[in-house]
């Protein structure tokens, strides 16, 4: 398809953003969601700039509504729906177990878990009566491994690559690929939250093989790939993206 038609959640920074314009350099229609109007718009005319048909849906994938509408305006819109771009995080409360509260846990489960559940009912919905479609949610590789004082985080994320596999399973015979892309340290504002200080991020960068952080860009050329058809015999896998930091 020449122009596949694009949804990207939480894509108004970081690795959604860079998604979102990676895509529209390669000519697809995109549209991007998030919760500030300004900053969404802004990036709908970048996006415009590049010649993409772009459009911004104000929506919180914690609201059914409002990722049941975003779903539909995109339908609406563009007249269906290729690939969708589950990105929407929060890293949530970072500090020892004993410090995290019922609303701590619950607000970091509600945007890493729900949103992604709320997102891919809602985009499998469309894509089933398609008969195709390529959903990639945004984990990280503590999804598959541990982190001291970042439990719940990584708690979210071992689900979101759970859900992904499990759900890749359930529509394998449908036309719908479903695969996850696990960023390693990567220097987005996420990030810069996470550790708190320069030393501390410099000794993350030292574990890394390849020597630096990794960058938005290089997530979104992940990304884009997997989406893609040549990347068509692909569902249910887990894909790092981290410099080698997990190959340790």
């Amino acid at each position: 398809m020449n122009k596949p038609v694009i949804l990207i959640t939480g894509a108004l920074t970081g690795i959604g953003r860079a998604t979102a314009v990676a895509f529209a350099r390669k000519g697809a229609q995109v549209v991007v969601t998030g919760r500030r109007d300004e900053a969404g718009n802004a990036l709908v005319e970048e996006l415009r700039s590049f010649g993409s048909e772009a459009e911004f849906i104000n929506a919180d994938v914690r609201n059914e509504d409002d990722v049941r509408n975003m779903v539909d305006k995109t339908v609406a819109r563009f007249g269906r729906l290729d690939v969708a771009v589950n990105n929407a995080a929060t890293e949530g409360m970072v500090g020892p177990i004993t410090e995290q509260t019922a609303q701590s846990v619950a607000a970091t489960f509600d945007t890493n878990v729900l949103g992604v559940v709320l997102s891919m009912k809602h985009e499998v919905r469309v894509m089933q009566a398609q008969g195709s479609g390529s959903i990639i949610n945004i984990s990280s590789t503590y999804g598959h491994k541990g982190a001291a004082y970042a439990s719940i985080y990584v708690g979210a994320k071992h689900a979101v690559e759970g859900i992904t596999k499990s759900v890749a399973l359930e529509l394998a015979a449908s036309g719908i690929r479903v695969n996850a892309v696990s960023p390693g340290p990567t220097d987005t504002g996420m990030l810069t939250r996470f550790t708190g200080t320069q030393e501390n991020k410099a000794a993350l960068v030292a574990q890394v093989p390849l020597g630096r952080l990794g960058l938005s860009e290089d997530l979104a050329n992940a990304i884009v790939f997997i989406a893609s058809d040549e990347a068509s015999f692909i569902t249910g896998h887990v894909l790092n993206v981290d410099g080698g930091h997990t190959a340790n």
